[in-house]
C-alpha cells in the first residue's frame, strides 16, 4: 500500500458554489455586520426544513456557535446556581460546559449499546437519586438519534425540560421526524466539520415564539427598547454574521445530498470491514441517522487497539480520531456524579474500543478503499 498523496481527512467542509451568491449579496448591499437578510432567511429556510410534515410551527435563532445556542437553551430552561442537570456523558465538552456558565452542576448519564446515546434506564436511576432535577441534556452522538420515546416519557414523568443537542445530527430523523424538534429546546451546530457549515455558527430551535424572542434579546446584549443603551439584564454577543449566514443558505441546499453521501461512506465501511473483529456504530431500525462520522468498535478480547489503528492510519497520511472521551472521566469534572445502569460503564468501554474513521464526503472510493485496506492490515 502506498501512502496517500494528499491527506485523507476526518470531515471537512464541502462547498458547492451557491454559497458565494448569498455571500456576494451581503457584500453588494454592504451588510457585513451581524444580523441581516441572510440571517433572517437562513432561519426561515431552516424552520421550513425542520417543520415539514409536522403540522406544528417552530422558531429558530441563528447564533455565532452551537455552544452559544446551548447556553441560551440552559438559560431558557431556568438553570440556576446549584441546579442539577442530567447530561449525556459521552459527548464533546461544548454540550455540558454551558451548564457551568449558569452555575448548574452536571450529573452524567451513561450510554446504552444500541445507539451509544443516553441510557433511559440510567436516566431513571438518576431521577431516583436526584428527584429535584428539572433539566435533561441529551445528545445524538455522531448523527445517530437517541431512544427518544423513552427519554421523553421519563422527562414528562418528572416534569423535566429536555434540551436536545442535535449539533451532530442535523437531517437525522427518528420515526420520520427531524432531530432537534423533540426537546423543549434544540440546538444545531454549523461548525466547519459538521454535515453543513457556515464556517462557524449554530442555531437554537423552539416551538415557543416568546422563548425565541427572549433568547434573541439575550443574544443581542440584552438591550432594552430605549433611545439610549439601556440594560436591565446581562446579555451576550451571540449574533450570527450576515456573511456566514449566506454560506449556510448555500449549504442548506445540499443537506440531503451530504446525508446521502455520508450514508454511502458508512455502507462501504460496513461492507469492506466484514470478516474483521469489528462492528460499526449502531443505530435503531426506526431511525435514519445522518452518518456524520462512521466509527468502528473492536470486538472484546481482540488484542488490536484503536490507537494502533489510528497510528497506522496516520503513517499513511490518514486522519482518524478517538471516540469522545466520557465527561465523567475528564479532570475538569472530577467529583461530578455518574449514573450507569449496569456494573460497568458502557461509554468507557466504547471509548476504549472505538475509533472515528475518515468520513469526508470529498473522499473518493479509491481513498476509502485505501483506508479499509490499512485497517485490515492491522489485524
Amino acid at each position: 500500500m502506498e501512502k496517500a498523496t494528499k491527506r485523507i481527512m476526518l470531515s471537512t467542509p464541502t462547498m458547492h458554489g451557491e454559497e458565494m451568491r448569498f455571500v456576494q449579496e451581503a457584500f453588494d448591499k454592504n451588510w457585513i455586520a451581524p444580523l441581516g437578510f441572510n440571517c433572517d432567511n437562513l432561519e426561515m429556510e431552516m424552520t421550513k426544513y425542520l417543520s415539514r410534515d409536522l403540522g406544528r410551527e417552530y422558531y429558530t435563532l441563528a447564533l455565532c456557535s452551537g455552544s452559544s445556542a446551548l447556553h441560551l437553551a440552559y438559560k431558557l430552561a431556568g438553570v440556576k446556581p446549584g441546579d442539577v442537570v442530567l447530561c449525556s456523558d459521552m459527548t464533546f465538552a461544548a454540550t455540558v460546559n454551558p451548564v457551568s456558565y449558569e452555575g448548574g452542576r452536571q450529573v452524567f448519564i451513561d450510554s446504552e449499546r444500541e445507539t451509544w446515546n443516553m441510557d433511559p434506564v440510567a436516566l431513571k436511576r438518576a431521577f431516583e437519586k436526584y428527584p429535584e432535577a428539572k433539566v435533561v441534556s441529551l445528545v445524538h452522538l455522531y448523527g445517530t438519534p437517541s431512544k427518544l420515546d423513552e427519554i421523553i416519557a421519563i422527562c414528562k414523568e418528572h416534569g423535566a425540560i429536555l434540551v436536545e443537542d442535535a449539533a451532530e445530527s442535523l437531517s437525522a430523523t427518528y420515526k420520520g421526524r427531524q432531530t432537534g424538534t423533540f426537546g423543549d429546546y434544540g440546538v444545531i451546530s454549523f461548525n466547519g466539520n459538521k454535515i453543513i457549515t457556515t464556517s462557524g455558527g449554530g442555531m437554537l430551535i423552539t416551538d415557543n415564539g416568546d422563548k425565541r424572542q427572549k433568547a434573541f434579546f439575550w443574544a443581542t446584549q440584552a438591550r432594552e427598547k430605549a433611545p439610549w443603551y439601556q440594560h436591565e439584564e446581562i446579555g451576550y454577543n451571540y449574533r450570527m454574521s450576515n456573511v456566514v449566514a449566506g454560506i449556510g443558505r448555500g449549504q442548506l441546499l445540499h443537506l440531503e445530498e451530504h446525508k446521502a453521501r455520508k450514508k454511502k461512506i458508512y455502507e462501504r465501511y460496513a461492507e469492506g470491514l466484514k470478516g474483521l473483529p469489528v462492528t460499526m456504530n449502531p443505530y435503531l431500525e426506526e431511525t435514519s441517522p445522518n452518518f456524520w462520522l462512521s466509527c468502528l468498535l473492536i470486538d472484546k478480547g481482540c488484542e488490536v487497539t484503536p490507537m494502533q489503528i489510528m497510528d497506522k492510519l496516520e503513517s499513511y497520511n490518514v486522519e482518524s480520531r478517538p471516540i469522545w472521551k466520557p465527561m465523567h472521566t475528564q479532570p475538569v469534572f472530577a467529583g461530578h456524579d455518574f449514573i450507569t445502569a449496569g456494573d460497568k460503564p458502557v461509554d468507557e468501554d466504547v471509548f476504549a474500543r472505538g475509533l472515528c474513521l475518515p468520513s469526508d464526503i470529498k473522499m473518493t472510493e479509491e481513498e476509502q478503499g485505501l483506508v479499509i485496506e490499512i485497517i485490515k492490515s492491522c489485524f
